[in-house]
């Protein structure tokens, strides 16, 4: 009996696996919707932008490099048409835990950093997408000083 009640309580409680892998583009969108929005702060985007969101996208998700330049198309296009960003860091908000967007915001560092500087657009636009994130101030401080050391950025 004990065990047809666990049973039970597993089945109701448990996550919905199919919904999770449903869930899963619309995520992998909003992310790379973030990384887009930094590459973007710059006037100019550079290749070494480029590929440092290719990089934080292979390292997130598991991707074809078809799907990660499919996903960065997708994503730029709806960073252009996009009123806020609200509706993207919402739904990160609601599927990432606190370790999960911190990594996302050092992988946005390292886009900021990528091409060995960090301009003030940049980081006016790291800050707000933070902010919407949720995380804390002594966080987001510590994932930038990790990015910049992996980057190499003096």
């Amino acid at each position: 009996m004990l065990a047809s009640l666990k049973e039970m309580f597993t089945e109701l409680f448990a996550p919905d696996e199919a919904a999770a892998r449903a869930d899963e583009p619309t995520l992998q969108l909003a992310t790379a919707v973030m990384l887009v929005e930094v590459m973007r702060a710059e006037p100019s985007i550079g290749a070494a932008q480029r590929l440092a969101v290719i990089d934080s996208l292979r390292d997130t998700f598991t991707l074809s490099q078809a799907q990660i330049e499919s996903l960065i198309a997708a994503a730029e296009k709806a960073s252009l048409e996009a009123t806020d960003l609200f509706g993207f860091t919402s739904y990160i908000n609601d599927h990432f835990d606190m370790p999960a967007k911190l990594r996302m915001v050092e992988h946005m560092w390292r886009v900021a950093y990528a091409d060995g500087h960090l301009g003030d657009q940049e980081r006016h636009v790291m800050w707000r997408l933070s902010d919407l994130l949720h995380v804390p101030q002594g966080a987001y401080i510590n994932a930038k000083m990790r990015a910049k050391a992996t980057t190499g950025v003096k």
